[in-house]
């Protein structure tokens, strides 16, 4: 019990560590990031699995003998698929790099813009638009003395 206490409470500290550095903004410390997350959900399915037990082939054990393999498959398939998102984030960074410099990730030119209309707190005109705000805008204004 308090094997299992003792890797669940290390899981949380690796997906607690992984979450606060995908916040960065280094693709390098994104990618350790995510391996630090995808390590603390593999212990966590490796402590879901239970007690460690005999090999589940069928036939040279008893049921209650073998473990469980489904935690062992989800696992080895996380591997392979951190291992193509960790080849992926160093091919970004790797790339930024040669750009810029730097393996920052920069804002882009719409966020800024989204941005400073929040901060006025104005609305754009296509936002108006589809959220049906402007068509009174859209109205021609009827001037004194026509009727309709």
């Amino acid at each position: 019990m308090t094997a299992s206490l003792a890797l669940i409470l290390a899981a949380a500290a690796m997906i607690g560590c992984g979450v606060y550095l995908v916040l960065e903004r280094s693709l390098t410390r994104v990618m350790v990031g995510l391996l630090m997350l995808g390590n603390g959900v593999n212990v966590l399915f490796l402590v879901s699995g239970g007690a460690a037990g005999r090999a589940p082939i069928v036939g040279e054990n008893g049921t209650e003998e073998m473990s469980d393999p489904l935690p062992q498959a989800l696992v080895l398939t996380a591997i392979v698929i951190s291992l193509a998102t960790t080849a992926f984030v160093v091919a970004m960074a790797y790339r930024s790099w040669q750009l810029t410099g730097h393996d920052d990730v920069q804002d882009d030119v719409e966020d800024r813009a989204i941005r400073r209309l929040a901060a006025t707190d104005a609305a754009s005109d296509s936002f108006d638009l589809a959220s049906g705000g402007g068509e009174e805008d859209l109205e021609m204004p009827e001037e004194e003395g026509q009727t309709a």
